[in-house]
């Protein structure tokens, strides 16, 4: 919160400044990977302190370290290879700006998080809704505790009108399929992404069969195997069955054969 004299002052070390943290201890962001589903086990732990863009780009590089990221290399030509993050690199993007513009800078009991779970990403950051805003217009309406960073970062062309960021954020997660982002707004604010499902069991099966797996068995069954055939078998949306297949045709280790209606699938490896 930077509000009330000496609000540009604070808002300037924060943007500007080579050490905010120096200034704001807690003005910094925590990277924190966990195995499984729960918090006992932590597999890397990085502090990312400096000017606020650049704690943005230091915790993205973090986050697409950690995640699947296939590659779209089909009708490209001569431009660069388009990178499919299991959950849309945008959506991080807006929860990262977010918390960097709306946390409560004057809470020294805690600093802006991510964390990664073997079933969901948690970003959260200090301070819940501000009093402006009541629970009936969250998503609709924005009051931030940080006009001066906000503005920064929009005019960096970063965010777009106040408001959307919760809208644009739900809508990236339907477009790739997944399901919508939760929020927990008292106290800390937190947005929270399922990450798609590796694995399938069923209560007969002996042992635990990956998707990649389900789908080279349909393809080795029948090679003409459709999105909706395998979406059934993987208990996936077809959006899902579709990433899989760019994460495997990049890995080289399928390819399409012919064109996309009429054609067939063929196992490289």
């Amino acid at each position: 919160m930077l509000a009330g004299n000496g609000s540009f002052k604070n808002g300037s070390v924060l943007f500007f400044g080579k050490a905010p943290e120096d200034y704001f201890d807690k003005a910094i962001i925590r990277c924190v990977a966990f195995r499984g589903t729960d918090k006992r086990f932590i597999t890397d732990d990085k502090n990312y302190r400096g000017p606020l863009y650049l704690q943005f780009l230091k915790a993205m590089e973090w986050v697409r370290g950690k995640l699947d990221v296939a590659y779209d290399i089909e009708g490209q030509g001569s431009s660069p290879r388009k990178e499919i993050w299991e959950i849309p690199e945008n959506a991080f993007k807006e929860a990262i700006i977010n918390s960097l513009s709306h946390r409560d800078y004057y809470d020294k009991g805690a600093t802006i998080t991510v964390e990664i779970f073997d079933d969901r990403v948690e970003i959260s950051n200090p301070g819940g809704l501000v009093s402006a805003i009541d629970q009936a217009d969250f998503g609709t309406r924005s009051h931030s505790r940080n006009p001066l960073i906000f503005g920064l970062f929009n005019r960096m062309n970063m965010v777009e009108q106040i408001g959307s960021g919760i809208s644009r954020m739900n809508k990236l997660m339907n477009e790739a399929a997944l399901p919508q982002p939760e929020y927990r707004i008292k106290g800390m604010f937190t947005v929270i992404f399922k990450r798609p499902i590796k694995t399938v069991v069923k209560p007969d099966d002996t042992v635990v069969k990956t998707v990649e797996e389900i789908i080279f068995q349909l393809i080795r069954m029948n090679s003409k195997a459709s999105s909706r055939e395998m979406a059934e078998a993987t208990n996936l949306t077809i959006r899902g069955v579709e990433y899989q297949l760019n994460k495997l045709k990049s890995s080289g280790k399928i390819e399409r054969v012919g064109p996309a209606n009429g054609g067939y699938w063929r196992i490289t490896d």
